[in-house]
């Protein structure tokens, strides 16, 4: 299933539907072209299927693709980013 992210500026989130009205979101604060990704949320009955890391690497990607940067202050969110090389241009932790 393709997942689309979708970023809700007036709530400062990155969501992602996962389908029967439930999604995955992740919380921000902006500051010009830098993001500060406070808080990853996953349904609690859909944990444990790669939806938070998903949510976290799209998140990523969109950051980039867009020319910004970003610091991780939540732990997953820091995890997913010490995991992978690729992400270290763009995120702080």
């Amino acid at each position: 299933m393709k997942r689309n992210l979708e970023e809700i500026t007036a709530q400062n989130r990155f969501e992602m539907d996962l389908g029967n009205q439930q999604v995955a979101h992740i919380n921000y604060r902006k500051e010009d072209d830098h993001y500060h990704l406070l808080h990853s949320e996953v349904p609690e009955q859909l944990r444990g299927r790669g939806i938070g890391k998903e949510l976290v690497e799209k998140t990523f990607e969109k950051i980039y693709k867009n020319g910004n940067n970003a610091t991780a202050h939540c732990r997953y969110i820091k995890a997913v980013a010490k995991r992978s090389e690729k992400w270290n241009k763009i995120v702080n932790y």
